[in-house]
C-alpha cells in the first residue's frame, strides 16, 4: 500500500517555478496525519539526500539555508497533502525530490515509525 505520493515534478528552465505535493493515503492517515511532522528530502546525481523543508503539526515551517526565500512549504489537512512551492529554480536545485512523514515525539503512543514516498524528478536547465 502506497501511503505517500508525490507529484509536480518536471523540467524547467533556471528562474521558473514548479510546485511539488505530497499526497498521504492510507488507514494510518486518515486518523493520523495531525500527529506527524512532514519534510522534503532531496537527492541530487552522486550526492547524498539532504533535508530541504520541514513543517510540524503546529505548524511550524523550516528550511535549509539554500532554499530560503525561494521555497515555501506548507500543508492542508482536509486533503491530506503537503505541498513544496518553489520558485527562482536553479541548475542545482535538480534532483529527485521525497517527502516523508515522521511522527512527532509527544505522540508516544504511536508505536510504528514513518513513511517516504518514492519521489518526483525534478530538473531545472541552465
Amino acid at each position: 500500500q502506497v501511503q505517500l505520493v508525490e507529484s509536480g515534478g518536471g523540467l524547467v528552465q533556471a528562474g521558473g517555478s514548479l510546485r511539488l505535493a505530497c499526497v498521504a493515503s492510507g488507514s494510518t492517515f486518515d486518523s493520523f496525519f495531525s500527529i506527524f511532522t512532514i519534510n522534503w528530502y532531496r537527492q541530487g546525481p552522486g550526492k547524498a539526500r539532504e533535508l530541504v523543508a520541514s513543517i510540524t503539526s503546529v505548524p511550524v515551517a523550516a528550511y535549509a539555508d539554500s532554499v530560503k526565500g525561494r521555497f515555501t512549504i506548507s500543508r492542508d489537512h482536509p486533503t491530506k497533502t503537503v505541498s513544496l512551492q518553489m520558485n527562482s529554480l536553479k541548475p542545482e536545485d535538480t534532483a529527485t525530490y521525497y517527502c516523508n512523514a515522521e511522527p512527532e515525539s509527544w505522540a508516544s503512543w504511536y508505536r510504528s515509525g514513518g513513511s517516504w514516498g518514492q519521489g518526483t524528478q525534478v530538473t531545472v536547465s541552465s
